[in-house]
């Protein structure tokens, strides 16, 4: 079995992710950012939508179930139990540790509370693909706007934890002014420099900068390194608590114009 993964452009920087198990043809949408545009995808590639995976209650990731719903009658819908009654019409409603299938693979559920208090990610632990909504980035993580900072670095921490050929899937495409901020907090990490450079190369020929993998995010995310004594350094912030420094990072980020 190998899970097939199809990313595409909706909206303005939002990511289409298609996610196809061949050995019985089921289809999960990761989140529903523009409904026409994945249903088209969709049935391009002959891959009728059987499951929705949602991520998180904001409108450029729920706005389109109604109409994949229209396009698709018997597919699922399936997101956090603690967010139903701000997300559409769940068929399933799940928590922390529960386990979805789309055909033969299996995903595991991980609450990843901090953009917002309900977010979950999905972890197809078999395939080495963990979809993250709007938690972490390629290079950077989500504005905290309903958690607190510690509960994000808490969350962050346990998605740093997970192995590291895992192919991480997110939300938008904001790799290249991720990179950006990332130098200015960690401007001695060689290996940064150099993604940096890859990014900026992928992008001037219009290409996706994901996936990316948990190892690669743990060398270069500098909001996976608040612990590193360069980062500390960088940030004015020699020998403070990682929590210090990374609701530092991220506050700085806030304000930070690319």
């Amino acid at each position: 079995m190998a899970l097939e993964v199809a990313q595409f452009i909706c909206l303005n920087d939002n990511f289409g992710l298609l996610a196809h198990e061949p050995e019985l043809g089921a289809t999960a949408s990761v989140d529903a950012p523009d409904g026409e545009a994945i249903a088209n995808e969709a049935e391009r590639r002959g891959w009728p939508l059987t499951h929705l995976l949602l991520t998180h209650h904001h409108a450029d990731h729920i706005q389109g179930t109604q109409t994949l719903k229209a396009r698709f009658p018997r597919m699922k819908v399936i997101g956090a139990a603690k967010d139903a009654h701000r997300l559409p019409p769940l068929d399933r409603a799940v928590s922390e540790g529960d386990i979805v299938e789309v055909g033969e693979a299996r995903a595991r559920v991980i609450e990843t509370p901090g953009h917002t208090l309900g977010h979950i990610a999905y972890y197809f632990g078999d395939d080495e693909i963990l979809f993250v909504g709007d938690t972490l980035f390629s290079l950077g993580c989500g504005r905290i706007f309903e958690g607190t900072m510690d509960m994000m670095r808490l969350t962050l921490e346990a998605l740093a934890n997970l192995p590291g050929e895992t192919r991480v899937y997110c939300g938008h495409e904001y790799t290249q002014a991720n990179a950006k901020f990332a130098l200015t907090v960690d401007p001695e990490n060689s290996v940064l420099r150099e993604r940096a450079q890859t990014v900026a190369d992928l992008r001037k020929e219009g290409k996706f900068t994901l996936p990316t993998t948990i190892a690669l995010e743990n060398a270069t995310n500098p909001f996976l390194r608040v612990e590193d004594p360069s980062v500390k350094a960088a940030m004015g912030m020699k020998g403070a608590d990682p929590f210090a420094v990374f609701a530092a990072m991220r506050e700085r980020k806030n304000s930070f114009a690319a």
